[in-house]
This record gives structure tokens, sequence and C-alpha cells, in this order.
């Protein structure tokens, strides 16, 4: 079995791919704390062209995830492709998932995709320290929170973001 220790970075990369492309610019920048195992720095499909192609790559990444980052814009709950099979397998992997609201929501809204919209989860609005904070947290209440029999979706208090500056 594959070492978990990626995050799993899901987004729409027509739309979206400024924001993806800012957070590994956090993780590069040595003024930020902010770090994280990209799994898509794993491969990289070899023929783009075709979608098993594609999947039997996104497979390998996903084996190697401990997490899955939802970047939520506005078209990303009506992409049916890849993003939605991309949700579907962390789902089935029991991954934690954190969504990430491009629009600056503190919780889920009516932008969240329909495979993720009932599902254990946890919403914050895009920013380094908030997604940081999740990242970092959100796997050890997810795991909390299934043992329990949770489900649904979650956000952090306003005291979080207060203690985060925010």
């Amino acid at each position: 079995m594959a070492y978990r220790n990626k995050t799993y970075i899901c987004f729409d990369g027509d739309k979206d791919m400024k924001h993806y492309r800012l957070m590994t610019a956090w993780a590069e920048n040595e003024k930020f704390s902010f770090d994280f195992h990209n799994a898509h720095d794993l491969n990289t499909a070899r023929d783009s062209s075709q979608e098993e192609s594609i999947k039997k790559q996104l497979r390998e990444r996903f084996a190697n995830s401990k997490l899955l980052v939802v970047l939520i814009g506005d078209n990303t709950r009506y992409l049916t492709k890849f993003v939605k099979w991309e949700m579907e397998v962390a789902l089935r992997l029991g991954l934690p998932i954190v969504g990430v609201n491009l629009n600056g929501n503190r919780s889920r809204d009516d932008l969240c995709p329909p495979t993720i919209r009932d599902e254990l989860a946890v919403y914050v609005p895009f920013g380094v320290k908030i997604v940081e904070h999740a990242m970092a947290n959100w796997p050890a209440s997810h795991a909390t929170f299934k043992a329990e029999g949770k489900t649904g979706n979650y956000h952090y208090t306003e005291q979080t973001y207060k203690n985060l500056g925010l």
C-alpha cells in the first residue's frame, strides 16, 4: 500500500487554475508557513486526450493522497467528467474533504457540487491561513466524526477565524 501523505486538489482547470497556482505559490514562498505535498506532482497523463489514460494517472495520485481539497468556483458544480469523478473516488476512499469557497463564504453554499453537498466535509473561504488550518486540522476531526457516525457539512466558528487573525 502506498504511503498517503499527499493532498489532492480538485478544481475547474479552465476557470480556477489561478487559485490552484496561488496555493502552490504559497507553499513555495518561505514567507508563508503553508505547506503541502501536492498529489499533482506525482505524474502526468502520457496521453492526455484519452479519458482512461487520465483517470489511470489520477488513480495513482489518489493512492498516495490523505486529503481532498475541492476549490469551489462558479462552475465547479456543473463539471461532471473529471471533477465529479474525483470527488466520487475521494468519497469511496474515505478521504477527508475540505471545500474551499472561492467566493469567500465561510460555510457551504449553493455553489457546492451535489456530489459532496451532503457528505462529511468542512467548508472555508479561500485564504492562506484558513485553508492551512483546515488542511492541518480537518483530517483528525473527520476521523472523529466518522467514527461517531456523523455526516453533513461543517464550518469553523467565528472564534477560529479570530484566533487566526482573520
